[in-house]
């Protein structure tokens, strides 16, 4: 029957219902797209504070949960101490007030952030920034559905679909934003129209408003839901929400960092996990079903082995492909997680109490992943943990039920714990193609319990745990900080002991000689700053050019290689992020560059774009700029204002000079671009008048020198390994408000 069919009052009072409908889903749909929009929007706005590291986007993770529970539980409170009519009067006003926050920017008097501390820092930040207004968004959705649940139309019985819909406005919010908003919209732009967003919001709730007061309250009754469906929740219940939210939440976190690290800390990478993280909501709470929960369940142990053998064997070595397998995993065991949510989900009267707990067991997995494990592990350990964690919330968790098999799996736990910890103490030395035979029976032996998670899990963190504690190698040294995992190893020879952030290496050391005997003395610089180098040429032209001992800069510190690269009276100031590369490199005990080069060498801990431009302008012939995470680039050292503050403090004819090398992306344009902006031009080199040596640690590099004038490169000008880079005409110019990573990942794809 259609409404033409239906008597007068009947099709006006249907025309009501579905307009309220419209409304509220327009403005769930609204406001979560405006809820995680703002996350990429504001944490890039944020990343010159703190060099453009990862783990920003984990701390601004951890704040945004800790904020979504504070307005899920005043939607909570505010539904139960003024239902009805009331609580969107309050609310409206609370949107209000937060518009005086508006348009979002870093807040004022937050200059350079402490040397410790900078997560704390960094959440006090958010909060200041654009805690208000976020606090209003993060209420909306539970707010909202419990106002349906209160009106009398025939959905408000489940209201749990409109949250798929407020899930469908985050994740096409999120996967816009950085194949359409942050390649065509300036950050300044994207806050203007953010805030236009708010202002619509507001009157889309006070609409929704207006039509609830018309409808009136229809406050659901025990009677009408039924008996069972009205039991209040228990505490057990709140323990596996809580659980089974915080799994994901800790999960999304880590793999985001594992994945960040190796290509770049931006919008591009962080959001791919958080939109298929937002997209399993979607899935598991809508109204039809998408994906089978026990689909999910069935697949997830075989998408688990497939991630433990790539970690394992390492069968794939295009980078694309690694982290396709990476989200797919997290993917499916967020499905699994939320699938178990959804299933357990109380009745429509509890909904605000469900997302609360819920939001709670996001900010205990993401604290965990973000803030606490970095100073309880000094490697990513909550990585496989989380993994075995997620097995544990399939459903039939149980422990043996006779004592024979509760004998047999404890004892089997009792004897891998005391094997590994054996391995550990002992130093034995396992040889791998053993172990991947141990490794491939183990997996092979998961498939007696693909449905019994506690043997599954455990074997699973066995595995994974026992390839770090077995290879690690003997006498390694693990340091973690807020900037990422630094690991110091010895190669295969013994000749050179190697420093690695991520998976790249950031500078060495040969400490013997082919015989094996100690080399004392100066060291000689090797990786990228050996003489001859592509960054030592540029030096030596500096020095040409001056006709005297040049003053030089190096924005990274890694090992201190190229304060070995200075001759009498000259000069050198490193700026370094990471009090622990600090530390690293002045041990004279690992790297020896400093202690025998430059004892009195100045280290100016901090960001550089804000140490740097403290400087006195004109004070360098040389800036070297080498400040590269893993193959994590920092956007705002690379742009039209960072050139500007390199070029202030150059001498008349100095030069600067920037190590691009990358797997990933390609960045030479993108320095010649940011170049001509400021009236300089560029030089490139992608190779030097020497022989890359990889056993010696000599490699090549893509460098991208910077001068006022052409002849300002002095002997570098007439070289054949330096071409001129002239501008692309076709590219946008990257600024503090604008970048363009996947412009740089397309054309390193075509090379």
């Amino acid at each position: 029957m259609s409404t033409s069919d239906l008597p007068a009052g009947e099709t006006a009072q249907a025309s009501q219902r579905g307009l309220l409908l419209a409304t509220l889903t327009a403005a769930i749909f609204l406001s979560a797209a405006l809820l995680f929009a703002v996350q990429p929007m504001f944490t890039k706005m944020v990343l010159p504070r703190l060099g453009g590291a990862p783990q920003v986007w984990s701390v601004a993770m951890v704040f945004f949960q800790a904020a979504l529970l504070a307005g899920y539980g005043y939607a909570h409170l505010l539904t139960r101490l003024a239902p009805g009519r009331m609580s969107v009067l309050i609310h409206l006003a609370v949107m209000i007030v937060a518009c005086f926050t508006l348009p979002l920017a870093v807040a004022s008097g937050w200059g350079r952030p402490p040397a410790v501390g900078e997560a704390f820092w960094l959440l006090g930040l958010f909060t200041v920034s654009i805690g208000p207004p976020f606090f209003a968004l993060a209420a909306n959705g539970p707010l909202l559905q419990a106002w349906f649940a209160r009106t009398d139309h025939p959905a408000a019985k489940d209201p749990y679909f409109l949250y798929a819909a407020s899930n469908v406005g985050s994740f096409l919010a999120l996967i816009s934003y950085p194949v359409a908003i942050e390649p065509l919209i300036r950050l300044g732009d994207q806050s203007r129209l953010w805030s236009v967003g708010f202002l619509v919001l507001i009157l889309l709730i006070a609409g929704c408003g207006y039509l609830l007061w018309r409808a009136g309250d229809h406050a659901p009754s025990a009677a009408a839901e039924g008996a069972a469906d009205a039991a209040a929740p228990t505490w057990r219940d709140a323990a596996i929400w809580v659980g089974l939210a915080a799994v994901p939440s800790g999960l999304l976190i880590a793999v985001t960092a594992h994945i960040s690290t190796d290509v770049a800390a931006v919008p591009l990478l962080w959001v791919l996990p958080l939109a298929l993280y937002l997209l399993t909501f979607v899935i598991v709470f809508s109204r039809r079903t998408i994906i089978p929960h026990w689909l999910v369940v069935a697949v997830q142990p075989a998408f688990i082995i497939g991630l433990v053998a790539l970690i394992i064997f390492e069968p794939l070595k295009v980078i694309v492909g690694v982290i396709a397998v990476h989200l797919a995993v997290f993917f499916i065991c967020a499905l699994v997680c939320h699938g178990e949510l959804a299933r357990r989900r109380p009745a429509p009267r509890y909904l605000t109490s469900f997302y609360m707990w819920m939001s709670l067991g996001g900010v205990i997995g993401g604290i965990s992943a973000a803030l606490a494990a970095p100073y309880a592990f000094n490697w990513i350990a909550e990585y496989p943990i989380l993994i075995a964690l997620a097995v544990l919330c399939r459903p039939g968790l149980a422990l043996p039920k006779s004592r024979l098999e509760q004998v047999a799996f404890f004892g089997a736990l009792a004897v891998a714990t005391i094997a590994l910890i054996a391995f550990r103490v002992f130093d034995v030395d396992m040889d791998e193609k053993i172990y991947h035979w141990v490794v491939a029976a183990l997996l092979m032996v998961t498939v007696l319990f693909w449905s019994d998670p506690l043997p599954f899990a455990a074997i699973v963190a066995f595995v994974l745990l026992s390839n770090h504690f077995i290879f690690e190698q003997t006498g390694a040294i693990s340091i973690r900080s807020f900037f990422g995992v630094h690991k110091i190893t010895e190669s295969s020879d013994g000749r050179f002991r190697l420093l690695t952030h991520g998976t790249t290496l950031h500078g060495g050391q040969r400490i013997r000689d082919a015989e094996g005997n100690d080399l004392p003395g100066r060291p000689d610089p090797m990786m990228y700053y050996y003489p001859g180098s592509a960054i030592t040429q540029v030096l030596d032209a500096a020095r040409a050019r001056a006709g005297r001992p040049i003053r030089y800069a190096v924005i990274g510190l890694g090992t201190g290689g190229l304060a070995c690269s200075a001759q009498p009276n000259e000069t050198v100031h490193y700026y370094e992020i990471d009090p622990m590369i600090i530390r690293i490199a002045r041990d004279s005990k690992l790297f020896s560059y400093i202690s025998q080069c430059q004892p009195n060498l100045p280290i100016i801990l901090g960001d550089a774009r804000l140490t740097l431009a403290e400087a006195p302008d004109g004070s360098y012939d040389a800036i070297i700029m080498d400040a590269f995470t893993s193959d994590a680039i920092p956007i705002h050292l690379l742009t039209r204002e960072a050139m500007a503050t390199y070029l202030a403090k150059l001498s008349p004819q100095g030069i600067v000079t920037i190590h691009v090398s990358n797997r990933h992306l390609e960045l030479a344009s993108v320095v010649a671009g940011v170049a001509g902006a400021n009236g300089a031009v560029a030089r490139v080199s992608e190779s030097a008048d020497v022989t890359e040596d990889d056993a010696e640690y000599k490699f090549l590099a893509t460098v991208v020198a910077v001068a006022r004038k052409d002849e300002d490169f002095g002997p570098i000008a007439q070289s054949d390994h330096w071409e001129l880079q002239e501008p692309d005409p076709e590219q946008w110019v990257w600024t503090d408000d604008y970048s363009n990573i996947v412009g740089s990942v397309l054309r390193k794809f075509k090379e």
